[in-house]
């Protein structure tokens, strides 16, 4: 140990630098800033912790400046500190990104998506609703689950589905999508899409802003072909995004099935599934200039996430109150197909929906 050498000493700071910045998982970043003193001040100046996670996702080269909501261990400098205003700012983003860049890779994978907000158009509402995207299943009680655009005679003519995630940062990793078999008509169609396109970003909160302009998008996917077949597509992004802003939009170019009846090209959706990591609540975003897209990253460490997942991403993750409330769909689905096929038994019983449901939400009570 006495005759060791400290290369960062002896090294030209550029080769340290270089040195060090070809460790790319952040667990042996973190364990470099322990070595010794000399080497943790030297991750600390230079702001090894936050060129990683920038080399990781580009997105975050937007972000005004980061926000410790609690400090978790974090000295305050006292009265009289040698600690510059400099310094304690380099600590404080190092502390940030050295855990924001463990929890892009070690929080729990799970199915993202937190709810829709709305389809570029809709053949029959709500039967044929974007909602319907969110059920894995393409017939529940004997009815088809499936969301279908309206038709067209150019095939050309684009259609979009857009969701909200459940937070407002997130890292995706791919997209599933499942184009609809209409098992109850002729030849059993398949409704595809010839590619889609991925974009991720945050709302404009501008008042004055037509439809096309509700959304700035930071991030833009090449496109992928799409199978004219039967089952969960899954479309892998180049390289994992950081989705700041929380909301993600489905783009599908292109028809290639027309109905029988009417002789147009329709698209239809029977299921969307987004995978990837959910930072919050350990990491929330302020958008500040929507038009830019920068933004403020804050942190909680106090409020960490699982590391595991609750759930399988096969299975989406979702809430008791989420789970009743689909259940509930389901059953009001059904009893509209027994008032449409069997409405005698209905009026001789006297059956009320109504209590039907009270009784339902009591059983599956959590």
């Amino acid at each position: 140990m006495g005759s060791s050498v400290d290369f960062i000493y002896w090294l030209d700071p550029d080769m340290s630098h270089k040195i060090l910045m070809c460790l790319d998982d952040p667990s042996d970043l973190v364990r470099v800033s322990c070595v010794s003193r000399s080497w943790r001040h030297y991750v600390i100046r230079n702001g090894l912790c936050k060129q990683l996670c920038l080399r990781m996702f580009p997105q975050l080269s937007r972000a005004s400046y980061v926000v410790e909501l609690n400090k978790n261990g974090a000295k305050e400098p006292e009265v009289g500190s040698s600690y510059s205003m400099e310094w304690q700012a380099l600590e404080k983003d190092h502390r940030v990104y050295a855990y924001l860049a463990r929890a892009c890779t070690s929080f729990a994978i799970v199915d993202c998506i937190g709810e829709t907000i709305g389809a570029s158009s809709t053949d029959n509402f709500p039967e044929e609703s974007i909602d319907n995207t969110l059920e894995a299943r393409d017939n529940i009680g004997g009815r088809a689950s499936y969301w279908s655009s309206k038709g067209q005679k150019n095939p050309d003519v684009p259609e979009t589905l857009t969701y909200k995630l459940d937070c407002s940062i997130c890292v995706v990793t791919e997209i599933s999508v499942h184009p609809f078999q209409a098992f109850f008509q002729p030849g059993l169609p398949i409704y595809s899409a010839k590619s889609v396109r991925i974009k991720m970003g945050h709302p404009n909160p501008s008042l004055d802003v037509s439809a096309d302009e509700k959304y700035v998008w930071t991030y833009i996917s090449p496109e992928f072909p799409m199978a004219q077949e039967n089952q969960l597509q899954k479309f892998k992004l180049p390289e994992p995004v950081l989705c700041i802003g929380g909301i993600l939009q489905i783009e599908l170019l292109g028809r290639i099935q027309r109905q029988e009846m009417d002789n147009l090209f329709y698209i239809c959706v029977s299921h969307v599934k987004v995978v990837g990591r959910p930072l919050s609540p350990a990491f929330t975003v302020e958008i500040r200039e929507p038009s830019s897209g920068a933004f403020v990253l804050k942190c909680d460490q106090l409020a960490k996430c699982p590391a595991q997942p609750a759930f399988s991403i096969e299975s989406r993750a979702i809430s008791p109150d989420d789970y009743i409330q689909r259940r509930l769909r389901d059953v009001r689905q059904i009893v509209t197909m027994l008032r449409e096929n069997v409405v005698e038994v209905v009026e001789e019983d006297d059956w009320d929906e109504d209590d039907e449901v009270e009784d339902f939400e009591e059983a599956y009570a959590l």
